[in-house]
């Protein structure tokens, strides 16, 4: 096993490796005369960049001090996102870059220079060289234009995306309604609201400010219930406990349970945290809300601690006459909610991809990517959540806080 891992991670550096080093000639080497400053500015940048995107990532992983991770996070974790975007923009560009060299020059600085050499009778006007003749540069010449074209529309394009992705994390979620029927919910629960919320992953870039702006807007939609479903948090309570406080301004009755993140950050720690902020965590545990049974299960993640998921716990002795809701963070727990009979999942740890392409990659890896799907008799709602893991960047995968709404047939 340790000589498996070991040579995948010499691959995976390799790879690494030679990626960075593409963009580096495209970004650098092509785009000068010849070796100076430039050029080693941009390895120097490239390599740094990745120093602080490891440190970053190792930092939050380590439980190193809270002040170096947030030192560490905000520029290791853009230059994540923005070497994506990098690589995919230069790509984007080698497919333009045979047309830009092919296209027609104007005879500009050759003919200037040869008016110029010409003696010029007195009193006569010197000749005008025709505009439309073509002149094309020196083939060296060409390429550094094109290349130089080529690399500052790449670089302009990856900056662009990664600040507008920022900027979509920073000003806070959308509100998202969505209306789920439920073949055994009472005409009298018609119009249930449940707001979901999952993936806020507060940390070194998300704080108090953006649990506040989460909390402002679900209370702003006044939702009968909340649903948090997993990965509140990268970090611990001693960390990151001021900035989960305004959970406590919740308003409607609120519920939990843990996603993957919570067992990388003390997952009893921070079942007790909420508790203490007026949530009702569910530990493979179920209530029974005047109109339907509200379920929670532990994260895959927990089986490492004997703390997964015990479908069975939570649901095995109820009422099936009841509608049922299942929270449980991640979409491919549906197969055990199927199997004992639950009306409706709701889920998050997708991201929606979080950053295209990323979106192919966990359509791979779960069920359902984002939205509202039927699994039998089974539904399964996952919403693309509030926050973002790593880099605060959102590329196609806007995030969002879901209003449920639950209609009954019988209405």
């Amino acid at each position: 096993m340790v000589v498996v891992f070991g040579v995948f991670a010499l691959l995976a550096l390799g790879v690494l490796v030679a990626v960075n080093r593409y963009l580096w000639q495209r970004l650098f080497r092509d785009t000068t005369r010849g070796p100076g400053l430039a050029r080693r500015a941009g390895a120097a940048g490239i390599a740094g960049g990745w120093l602080l995107a490891v440190g970053a990532v190792v930092g939050e992983r380590t439980g190193a001090p809270f002040w170096l991770q947030q030192v560490l996070a905000w520029p290791g974790f853009l230059w994540l996102a923005l070497s994506i975007y990098l690589l995919l923009a230069v790509v984007a560009g080698e497919l333009v870059r045979p047309l830009l060299r092919r296209l027609p020059e104007r005879r500009t600085r050759a003919t200037a220079a040869v008016a110029q050499a010409q003696p010029v009778p007195a009193g006569s006007v010197p000749p005008q060289a025709p505009e439309t003749e073509p002149a094309p540069l020196p083939e060296p010449s060409r390429r550094l234009f094109v290349s130089r074209v080529v690399a500052g529309a790449a670089a302009a394009a990856a900056v662009g995306t990664v600040g507008y992705g920022t900027y979509g994390v920073l000003r806070g979620p959308a509100v998202k309604r969505v209306t789920v029927p439920l073949a055994k919910l009472p005409r009298a629960a018609h119009g249930y609201r449940i707001a979901v919320v999952s993936d806020i992953h507060l940390g070194p870039t998300l704080g108090r400010g953006f649990a506040q702006k989460v909390v402002d807007t679900i209370n702003a939609t006044q939702p009968d219930i909340v649903a948090v479903v997993g990965d509140l948090v990268d970090g611990s309570v001693k960390n990151l406990g001021p900035a989960a406080a305004p959970l406590s301004q919740l308003k409607a009755p609120s519920y939990f349970v843990t996603g993957n993140h919570e067992y990388y950050s003390g997952a009893a720690q921070w079942v007790e945290e909420v508790r203490r902020l007026g949530l009702h965590p569910l530990e493979n545990a179920r209530t029974e809300l005047p109109w339907f049974d509200l379920a929670g299960v532990n994260d895959l993640a927990g089986e490492s601690e004997g703390q997964g998921p015990d479908f069975t716990k939570a649901l095995g002795d109820r009422d099936t006459a009841r509608a049922c809701v299942l929270l449980a963070h991640q979409p491919v727990q549906i197969h055990d909610a199927v199997k004992h009979g639950v009306d409706l999942q709701l889920s998050g740890h997708t991201h929606g991809g979080q950053l295209w392409p990323g979106n192919f990659i966990a359509a791979a890896a779960n069920p359902t990517v984002a939205g509202l799907e039927r699994y039998g008799d089974t539904q399964l709602y996952v919403s693309r959540g509030a926050g973002a893991w790593g880099p605060p960047t959102r590329v196609g995968a806007p995030s969002d806080i879901t209003v449920i709404e639950l209609a009954s047939t019988r209405a």
